[in-house]
């Protein structure tokens, strides 16, 4: 954690500004009201470097110019910013950097919005004395797919280089030769691909680097910006919309230090491209395409529900809190049925749940700054929460923080760990057992990941909900033993986690899943995690009971089963073994197809409700395009559903939802719309916090295939590593969802390029016993199911398993997954020469 600074008191212009001992001149002029011009400047990035020479001033004692982006304050500091020496030094720098930039604003995308034309009129000498020719470039250049660069107009701030340097880390762009031919690039003119290069457009001073995705689509005066909520991953990004006529046609960043660094990364950057693709449901349909009116499909839909009262189930996926609330009104109100999930496969019982969302236990997104230690378990941020990745990334390299990682497979952040262990699949409860034993002192147990997360003060775990139920339980045990519990006093206690800055983070699996649970999408708990006199099916079961026919109505609720769910076949057979469904989906899906009634969703540039992060803060989703064809706000069709089932929810309108949600959930009742605001506000920190539900203990969670005491299984991985397998080829399988996979790049023509395709990850002693190498084709088998993949040899997987994806189009892993540790055969495929 940073030492307190103390406060100092200086002088700028003749006002007093109190600022913080060690805090940038910089800075603490904009507190004072006072204005220094600043191109290479940006706090995000880290320190300062001095590069433009913009922000000169003038300090008494100091002879010479200080560059006040470089320069820590101190106690009776005298600053001028308007002398003649610096309006004389500020007038030759902009000169200088005009002199080979073009003067084309009437033409460059970052006209009107140019900090350079600003500065220029505002600290500019206002005529040129330059009449030789410009340096040229060949412009623009494809720095990648996405962006384009113009080196005429580059000045050289190297905040590009830093962000990939030093931010993302990637490394890719660099400064090339010297002097004034000077330029930015990457090696070999290779393309800059990276998950958050977008970010650059938005740190560019100027019009070098500009989204092929937004030139000359709309220029400042025909737009407006809408701030609003990414809801494309689980880390909520706070992002605000370009719009132009009513659509969306650039997104950037809107910095929100307690969730994404004022960060985004190109898949919220670039996503929105996609919500105008031809597959776009627009209107309600029946089964066939077959278009209706919004009240014929709400009168259907109603009809079939109503004549399976108590038999019919509902699973919720991308929803506002509001409408996760009255989709539970209407399954257990309307239709008398307790059966109803958010989460793809089976979760954790209610007194997990409780047990790991008391405010004590809590650690907030700021909180990873300040960590001595982050355990990054079952889960790779950069494919989940890729925001999360570039924020550890920061306390790494920032605050010190040591880095422990331990998943099933290698991830993005393994090169920064001082410590990384490896479980098998299926076997995260086993080794989160075993890792809170060592970590709790135990004799005979002793790892490299125990030593690091021992005794090391403030621990912030960041877990990932695919561990499953079984090893989320587990993970009570694990807090408990790195004592990442706050004073039980109940007046600090809502805030202990966030004071500490210890304690644990969850990454779901959908992104607004921790709304959705408290609102009371869950089997066995009711809006407020409240118990329930019934409990109903989790989605595992309610698939089981729709092929048993114990269960024959369905809700969908921007989900995917046939894509996203394991057991592809199974989920299919349920389908359409269920007499009446009814689907909520942005897009015209093999799921959407099967429904009775299909409604079209909003996406969350249309939305307006809340969402709740992963870390218990609210934010307003708010509309920024208008909906396009007969696309109507997701509360009001719910609403009307209800009504129509005879159950009046008093929801006429999207403050009346948010009001219903509040009034419902006891830790929720606190918290206005004012309250949210533009940055969200964290139930744990409010009054109403004290309400939420204690856990009646019980026993520990276990799932179907998950059984956390399994030696066994161990030992026959580490037989396969020995090279003695069961089978010729046979392989323990594990996945995970590739950021790129599905609609996002399906159906969106910028980010084609990105589509991943399958690739079967192995390690090279596994790929020398199957005659295997990097690039094959292979054929991967489970029972009667097989997909086929191309060959990626990977040496930090461990050897005895294997990785797939889920979701991507062709070959989709979850096509063999059954809810159960799987073991899959692999062959090589030989090409039949043509």
């Amino acid at each position: 954690m940073s030492p307190e600074r103390k406060e100092v008191t200086l002088n700028i212009d003749g006002r007093e500004v109190t600022a913080l001992e060690g805090e940038m001149l910089h800075d603490a002029a904009r507190k004072g009201d006072v204005e220094i011009p600043v191109f290479c400047y940006e706090p995000k990035l880290g320190a300062p470097v001095g590069a433009c020479r913009m922000c000169l001033v003038e300090i008494e004692g100091i002879p010479k110019l200080q560059t006040s982006c470089s320069t820590p304050v101190r106690d009776g500091m005298v600053v001028h910013t308007r002398t003649d020496q610096v309006k004389k030094a500020q007038n030759a720098v902009v000169e200088f950097l005009l002199v080979n930039h073009p003067l084309d604003c009437p033409v460059c995308d970052k006209g009107g919005e140019c900090p350079l034309q600003d500065i220029t009129q505002g600290w500019g000498p206002g005529k040129s004395r330059v009449i030789d020719e410009k340096r040229h470039f060949e412009k623009p250049i494809e720095l990648s797919p996405l962006v384009a660069i113009d080196r005429e107009r580059c000045i050289l701030c190297y905040r590009c280089v830093r962000f990939s340097q030093e931010v993302s880390e990637d490394s890719q762009l660099q400064l090339l030769e010297r002097g004034d031919r000077t330029y930015v690039g990457t090696f070999d003119d290779r393309p800059y691909v990276s998950p958050f290069h977008g970010n650059i457009t938005d740190l560019c001073p100027v019009g070098a680097l500009t989204n092929y995705t937004y030139r000359f689509r709309a220029r400042p005066w025909d737009i407006e910006q809408a701030g609003s909520v990414c809801t494309l991953c689980p880390s909520q990004c706070n992002v605000s919309f370009t719009v132009r006529d009513e659509k969306a046609k650039r997104v950037i960043s809107r910095e929100n230090p307690g969730v994404d660094d004022g960060w985004i990364c190109d898949r919220g950057r670039y996503g929105f491209e996609m919500f105008g693709a031809e597959e776009r449901v627009t209107e309600p349909r029946t089964k066939g395409g077959n278009k209706v009116s919004y009240e014929d499909a709400v009168a259907r839909a109603a009809a079939g529900l109503a004549a399976r009262d108590g038999k019919v189930a509902a699973i919720v996926g991308d929803a506002s809190n509001e409408e996760g609330f009255l989709l539970q009104e209407i399954v257990r109100g309307a239709l008398h049925s307790p059966h109803l999930d958010s989460r793809p496969a089976a979760g954790p019982k209610i007194d997990t749940i409780l047990d790991l969302a008391r405010p004590e236990r809590q650690a907030t997104v700021a909180d990873i700054d300040e960590a001595d230690v982050i355990l990054v378990l079952g889960t790779d941020p950069m494919q989940t929460s890729p925001i999360l990745d570039l924020r550890i990334r920061k306390a790494i390299r920032r605050g010190g923080a040591r880095l422990a990682v331990a998943t099933e497979r290698p991830t993005a952040l393994d090169g920064g760990a001082e410590a990384i262990a490896r479980y098998a699949p299926g076997q995260a409860a086993y080794f989160i057992g075993e890792l809170a034993a060592a970590v709790g002192g135990a004799d005979n147990v002793a790892t490299p990941l125990a030593e690091s997360l021992r005794d090391a003060g403030k621990v912030v775990v960041v877990w990932g909900e695919r561990i499953g139920a079984a090893a989320t339980s587990a993970l009570v045990t694990l807090a408990d033993a790195l004592a990442v519990d706050g004073p039980k006093s109940a007046d600090i206690e809502r805030n202990s986690a966030h004071q500490q800055g210890v304690g644990l983070l969850e990454v779901p699996d959908t992104t607004n899943a921790r709304g959705l649970r408290e609102a009371g999408v869950l089997p066995d708990a009711g809006p407020g995690l409240a118990a329930l006199a019934i409990n109903g099916h989790g989605t595992e079961e309610i698939r089981a009971a729709l092929i048993d026919g114990d269960l024959d109505g369905l809700i969908l609720v921007g989900v995917d089963p046939l894509r996203d769910f394991a057991d592809t076949s199974a989920w299919e057979e349920a389908i359409n073994a269920a007499g009446f469904v009814v689907a909520f989906s942005t897009f015209d899906t093999a799921t959407a197809k099967k429904a009775d009634v299909l409604f079209p969703l909003e996406t969350h540039a249309e939305k307006d409700g809340t969402v709740t992060h992963p870390d218990g803060r609210l934010q307003r989703v708010r509309p920024a395009a208008g909906r396009p064809g007969d696309i109507r706000p997701g509360w009001q069709t719910l609403s009307q559903l209800s009504l129509a089932l005879g159950h009046d929810t008093g929801v006429t309108s999207q403050p009346s939802a948010f009001s219903a949600l509040t009034s419902a959930v006891p830790f929720y009742s606190s918290i206005t719309d004012s309250d949210i605001g533009g940055r969200g506000i964290r139930w744990q920190d409010t009054e109403s916090a004290s309400t939420l539900p204690a856990s009646a203990g019980g026993t520990p969670d276990s799932a179907p295939g998950t059984t956390p005491a399994s030696p066994d299984y161990q030992r026959e991985v580490a037989s396969a590593e020995a090279g003695v397998v069961p089978g010729a080829g046979t392989l323990a399988l594990g996945t995970y969802r590739d950021l790129w996979a599905g609609p996002i790049t399906e159906l969106n023509p910028p980010l084609k390029f990105l589509k991943p395709s399958q690739r079967l990850e192995l390690s090279p002693e596994d790929a020398a016993r199957l005659s295997l190498a990097t690039g094959d084709k292979a054929r991967v088998t489970q029972g009667d199911r097989s997909v086929e993949a191309t060959v990626a040899i990977k040496e930090r997987v461990p050897a005895g398993v294997c990785f797939l994806a889920e979701g991507v189009a062709a070959g989709n892993a979850n096509g063999l997954l059954n809810g159960h540790q799987v073991r899959v055969e692999i062959e090589k495929l030989t090409e039949v020469p043509a």
